[in-house]
């Protein structure tokens, strides 16, 4: 009989925990919106244009799943999935892909990373905050190198940067 109503207080303890604990069950947090992707990426597309670049350009949202691709008429076929490989990456690893690249070489510690699927540890994702979050990335492809690349994606992240901050 004791160890009857031990299972009914356990019981009830658990059920009006839950009810407490209800409101803990459900996370919010800030992403990116297809608006501001759409700024991102024609901001960065614009910057590799203007230096003669044949470039695409991936944003996605925090989660890694893509909200805006630009791709240029004359860019190689890689360069999307290659866009939207370093934004995942960036995101994923909560670094900018440049940086990534230089960590994970053959022989250093984390040259494993590279192996791992839909990574793409080459200069060119850059991670997009808000008051100190992450809220997505951006990346580019098809620049004659991944540091033109970064540079590219920089200008993408930098031109919705103060409108994010405002929210």
């Amino acid at each position: 009989m004791n160890r009857k109503l031990a299972c009914i207080a356990i019981t009830a303890s658990l059920c009006a925990g839950d009810a407490v604990a209800a409101d803990k069950l459900l996370a919010s947090y800030p992403t990116l919106t297809t608006v501001a992707a759409l700024q991102a990426a024609q901001a960065a597309f614009d910057r590799c244009s203007k230096q003669g670049y044949t470039v695409s350009v991936a944003v996605v949202d925090r989660g890694g799943h893509a909200l805006a691709l630009l791709r240029e008429n004359l860019a190689g076929p890689h360069t999307v999935q290659t866009a939207i490989g370093k934004a995942y990456t960036a995101v994923s690893f909560r670094t900018d892909t440049l940086e990534l690249a230089a960590t994970t070489q053959a022989g250093k510690p984390s040259s494993g990373i590279r192996q791992l699927p839909n990574v793409v540890a080459v200069g060119g994702g850059v991670m997009i905050q808000a008051k100190g979050s992450l809220v997505g990335a951006i990346a580019v492809s098809g620049a004659p190198n991944g540091e033109a690349d970064d540079v590219c994606a920089k200008a993408g992240a930098a031109a919705i940067r103060d409108a994010l901050e405002l929210e």
